[in-house]
């Protein structure tokens, strides 16, 4: 299968297998007017697989979200068909409004303006805590 290149836009690369649905979801990207290319199980010399997002349109993102997903995910700026920039993400130290707590006694789920943030506290394993409760939340 051939997908063209991206000549103004955004790559995102070396997300991990599976994933790219729920970056593309998490970022809005069925609400652009612009072309976006969702390649899932690439082969990939590094990991085996890989999925691989192209948006055909510089837009802002959540480097946040991405970073959650998936902090091996690299973003590739396309300007006139040439690599303008490449950003290497980490996990976030704090989430907001990326993920929700299901902590039914949570303040959060009985006040509906109040944003869920959540800390991160593992990084090793990936976890993260309710500011609020204290509740935990793995990344899987």
């Amino acid at each position: 299968m051939n997908i063209d290149g991206v000549k103004n836009g955004i790559v995102l690369d070396h997300i991990k297998a599976g994933k790219s649905m729920m970056v593309y979801e998490l970022l809005g990207l069925d609400k652009i007017d612009n072309c976006v290319a969702v390649i899932q199980n690439a082969t990939s010399s590094k990991y085996g697989k890989k999925d691989i997002i192209k948006i055909d349109e510089n837009i802002d993102l959540d480097y946040d979200v991405l970073g959650y997903i998936d902090s091996n995910i690299t973003v590739n700026i396309v300007k006139e068909g040439k690599l303008e920039r490449k950003l290497h993400l980490e996990l976030p130290s704090l989430l907001k409004n990326v993920i929700k707590c299901k902590n039914p006694r949570c303040i959060t789920s009985v006040e509906q303006e109040i944003v869920h943030t959540f800390k991160l506290v593992d990084k090793e394993k990936k976890v993260y805590r309710c500011v609020y409760c204290d509740a935990e939340h793995k990344l899987k």
